[in-house]
């Protein structure tokens, strides 16, 4: 029962996104020329994101009903460490298993660059298993870049879109971005704020099926027809703190910036990639603040490049 619940409530979820995502990653990708795969091509790679989200949905599903049958009293915080556990093993494991099942990664086969980039992380004192070349393909030609893993499978991946359209200066200043995630400890704050979000999720959805279950019919908290009423409760309070993430996020990338600069001393580099990042991904400069607040989860571009420039300025000075 629970699983069917699950795998219905991921198809009606994917269902329900599907004209959006074929227009914003298909059609205006397409018409942009950000990418040009034929559209079942696109459906191809897509049904895999859907496969994995269906196996979440339908793993999250059985876990949580586990545990309220354990533990009904406490099986909020109980799912808390699990999610935590399983965070952590899936952070250690995606450069592993899931990305090279997503997406198709090489190593990095242009040996100047590679050398540049290996002395950057040594200066860094960043222990990377590798720099890989992220090949995107006919996917999308924005370019991208990525910090993955934590411990022995920390790496960095560039993807092909990047590699082919910025100079080795701005692909430097760009993987020194990315490695300020790794000093600042990034992916460790958002773990743990991921965590306790979803701690209150489930805490706020184990006290709205425990007051108005049985108005609902359900035999209690263990009655699995209460799934779409926790799924409900707990997706309200994930878009509710969703903010509170953004403005995390956005300092984040803020000190990525600032630490790009001070690693590479070529603030130049970080004005032309971010100039060129902005132009190939229509980002716009001025958004509203409640557009900001709501969904930005980096500064503006406008923010990011007068930013960039002043420390340009500074440097010249």
């Amino acid at each position: 029962m629970i699983v069917a619940q699950a795998l219905a409530l991921s198809i009606l979820c994917d269902l329900a996104a599907l004209p959006f995502i074929v227009y914003s990653r298909f059609w205006l990708a397409r018409k942009y020329r950000q990418a040009q795969p034929r559209f079942v091509v696109w459906l191809r790679g897509y049904r895999r994101a859907i496969s994995l989200h269906a196996a979440v949905w339908i793993f999250c599903a059985i876990t949580v009903y586990v545990v309220i049958r354990q533990w009904p009293a406490s099986w909020w915080l109980v799912t808390g460490g699990i999610f935590a556990t399983v965070t952590l093993t899936l952070t250690h494991l995606g450069p592993l298993a899931i990305f090279p099942w997503l997406y198709e990664l090489r190593p990095l086969d242009r040996p100047g660059l590679q050398t540049r980039l290996d002395a950057l992380t040594r200066r860094v004192g960043t222990p990377l298993t590798a720099i890989q070349e992220w090949r995107l393909g006919l996917e999308t030609r924005r370019p991208n870049a990525a910090l993955v893993g934590i411990g022995s499978t920390r790496r960095v991946l560039l993807s092909d879109a990047l590699l082919a359209d910025y100079s080795d200066d701005e692909i430097e200043v760009v993987l020194a971005y990315e490695l300020a995630h790794h000093v600042n400890c990034d992916i460790w704050k958002t773990m743990v704020y991921e965590i306790v979000v979803v701690v209150a999720a489930a805490g706020a959805g184990h006290l709205v099926v425990g007051w108005f279950g049985t108005a609902f019919g359900m035999a209690g908290l263990h009655d699995v027809a209460g799934f779409p009423l926790l799924v409900l409760v707990g997706g309200a309070i994930v878009m509710t703190l969703a903010p509170v993430r953004n403005v995390m996020s956005r300092r984040h990338e803020r000190r990525a910036d600032q630490y790009a600069v001070e690693l590479t001393r070529n603030p130049a580099a970080l004005v032309s990639s971010l100039r060129r990042f902005g132009e190939q991904t229509f980002a716009e400069e001025r958004p509203s603040r409640l557009v900001e607040w709501l969904f930005y989860t980096n500064h503006p571009m406008a923010d990011r490049l007068s930013a960039a420039r002043a420390a340009t300025e500074d440097a010249r000075r």
